[in-house]
């Protein structure tokens, strides 16, 4: 794998044109700077990796569009030494942008293949040490690892899923785009105590299906 001078000025291109669309946090610029999210296409793909669009990566899922990564990445408020549960590992690339904002992930993929190719990537780009990949259904979390600073879902809920709100901290927040039609409503969800939480809408996107159960 190589990430040349030329690469890092198509993401400074790339950044630049998503700073465009919405002022996102130098945190989060940065971020998307250090990750060469070309990495995480095949070799005949390199200038697609650039482009401000989703991506097949097989097995019917796609790696996320920038802007939307950007975006809830922005919203989550991610800090350094945070734990940060993604429900959705898929290519792996959301989960080492928010590692390289200094955040300890624990990345769930349902699917065994795109679990074990994500994980062998983020292995070879020195990633292992800040994300924790596992083979899992993201509909129950990671009890063994909780409680949570942070939950980002990666797929569409039909509802808010309550067993990962009860493994968020109190304060702690959740992004899901929300929804069961072909469009979502980005939602980002506060803990406020073990009762209660506030949401918040940031407007529409379009997210494959979260689903349950493990894909062998």
């Amino acid at each position: 794998m190589q990430d040349t001078y030329r690469h890092l000025g198509m993401r400074r291109r790339l950044v630049d044109a998503l700073v465009a669309e919405y002022p996102f946090s130098q945190a989060v610029q940065e971020a998307m700077l250090k990750v060469p999210r070309h990495f995480f296409f095949e070799k005949a793909f390199v200038e697609k990796a650039y482009e401000n669009k989703a991506f097949p990566i097989g097995e019917a899922q796609t790696i996320s569009q920038p802007l939307t990564v950007a975006y809830q990445t922005e919203w989550l408020q991610i800090e350094p030494g945070m734990r940060v549960l993604e429900i959705g590992t898929g290519s792996g690339y959301q989960a080492c942008v928010i590692a390289a904002m200094g955040a300890k992930v624990y990345s769930i993929e349902r699917n065994r293949i795109l679990h074990e190719k994500a994980t062998q990537l983020i292995q070879r780009m020195h990633y292992n040490d800040r994300i924790v990949t596992l083979l899992g259904d993201g509909y129950q979390g990671a009890k063994a690892y909780a409680p949570f600073d942070r939950i980002i879902i990666t797929a569409a809920a039909p509802d808010l899923p309550n067993e990962l709100i009860a493994q968020l901290k109190i304060g702690g927040k959740l992004i899901v785009p929300l929804g069961k039609d072909d469009s979502q409503i980005m939602t980002l969800v506060t803990k406020i105590d073990d009762e209660h939480t506030e949401t918040h809408s940031y407007g529409q996107f379009r997210f494959v299906p979260m689903l349950k159960g493990i894909v062998e």
